[in-house]
């Protein structure tokens, strides 16, 4: 982003240092590549809308063999897999110089069975490395084990994989971090909207989706002074879902139930607009209800636009795609990744035991910075523009907060 996303997704980066490979980044022998030339050191923190550093890697793009194929879960959870994961892990891949029938992309459109025969068919066209977000857990991990057994690489996306093999590799933004920044946004926003009293619904993801439950570690542990000193009262936490139907549902069962709700936490856009237009039908004016979000979706910039949403947490997926494509990249070639790329490590309960990761930075967005969110849709070409977003009623709120 040209003054602010940008620079807090770039922070810290190195942009790109060519380097001789030393004992953590070097080129290896490993199946799927000659390991001949020295691998690129990326920073995890380098990757930008214009997807230049993807252009560094087709040195060692050109070193790889097989496919690396990617396993998406579903287009109803969250448009992103088909608005910004799909086309930016295409953009990354070709910008590194990978042919179109050196990857391939698929959706499983919510069937883990369907998933499954995805699967096979990589494994079957000579896949080298698989990039899965899966659409639970246990169907996740009996794909990835089977692909291990087969020689492939495995890389969880976006969801970890919980019961994988073990020294998979995983790339995502960092989720409790996400979490804070939805719970420190309700807190901000309580005090902006001047809510008195807060009487405070929580409504979570899907339990089955670990990244779920990191939101809600994040968020949790911003409300619980909040509600242990009773500044603020949790009126109830019922049973998680992605389905906004079944949230919109849950919501006016809670809030015919209990009618002192007064904020909301909703730990994505599609869920937060649920909400939100159980509000609308109510009459509840604007900015006296918060409620949260995550994804910045068009219907999420204009619910922070309209004042019905305080924020949103815009998790720039061209860096995570582009990061994840960075990743598949080195283990097709067989070369080591470097540190700067792999730079965490996740703990999979199940297996009880860390997972090397990749993390990428989130940013909280509110009503100043959804212009810098249509400027990054701007550069990349995909993702909520202008045209998207100031429609019907939003028309004036966007020219008060500069957008044209």
């Amino acid at each position: 982003m040209k003054t602010t996303l940008r620079s807090v997704v770039a922070v810290s980066s190195l942009l790109l240092v060519l380097a001789a490979c030393s004992s953590n980044s070097s080129s290896s022998s490993a199946p799927g590549g000659s390991g001949s030339a020295a691998a690129p050191q990326i920073d995890a923190g380098s990757f930008t809308a214009d997807f230049a550093v993807m252009s560094q890697l087709k040195d060692l793009a050109a070193q790889g063999n097989g496919m690396i194929g990617v396993l998406l879960p579903d287009t109803t959870t969250s448009t992103r897999y088909v608005q910004y994961d799909d086309p930016f892990l295409t953009k990354a891949f070709e910008t590194a110089g990978l042919t179109p029938d050196q990857f391939k992309i698929t959706n499983a459109q919510g069937s883990a069975s369907t998933m499954q025969t995805q699967a096979e068919a990589d494994i079957n066209a000579g896949a080298s490395v698989l990039l899965i977000d899966p659409i639970d857990p246990g169907s996740g991990a009996a794909i990835e084990k089977k692909a291990e057994s087969q020689g492939l690489k495995v890389i969880d996306y976006d969801r970890l994989v919980t019961g994988g093999p073990q020294d998979r590799y995983y790339v995502s933004f960092n989720n409790v971090q996400v979490g804070n920044l939805i719970g420190q946004g309700e807190v901000d926003c309580i005090g902006a909207w001047n809510v008195q009293k807060p009487n405070i619904l929580v409504m979570d993801g899907d339990p089955t989706d670990n990244n779920a439950k990191l939101f809600a570690q994040g968020y949790n542990s911003v409300l619980k002074p909040h509600f242990d000193d009773g500044s603020y009262v949790k009126v109830g936490e019922p049973a998680g879902t992605w389905t906004p139907s079944v949230t919109a549902t849950n919501f006016e069962q809670q809030y015919t139930a209990h009618p002192n709700i007064n904020a909301v936490i909703t730990p994505n856009d599609d869920n937060a607009n649920a909400v939100i237009s159980i509000l609308q039908k109510n009459n509840i004016a604007p900015k006296t209800f918060p409620t949260t979000g995550q994804d910045a979706s068009p219907v999420g910039l204009q619910n922070i636009l309209k004042g019905y949403q305080c924020g949103t947490v815009y998790k720039p997926f061209y860096a995570e795609a582009q990061a994840a494509a960075a990743l598949a990249i080195f283990l097709r070639a067989g070369a080591t990744p470097p540190s700067t790329l792999v730079n965490s490590t996740t703990h999979d309960d199940q297996l009880n035991a860390d997972i090397a990761s990749v993390y990428t930075t989130p940013v909280w967005v509110t009503t100043d910075k959804v212009k810098d969110v249509i400027d990054d849709s701007n550069t990349t070409g995909v993702g909520p523009t202008a045209k998207d977003v100031c429609t019907g009623d939003v028309k004036s709120a966007c020219q008060d907060a500069g957008i044209s």
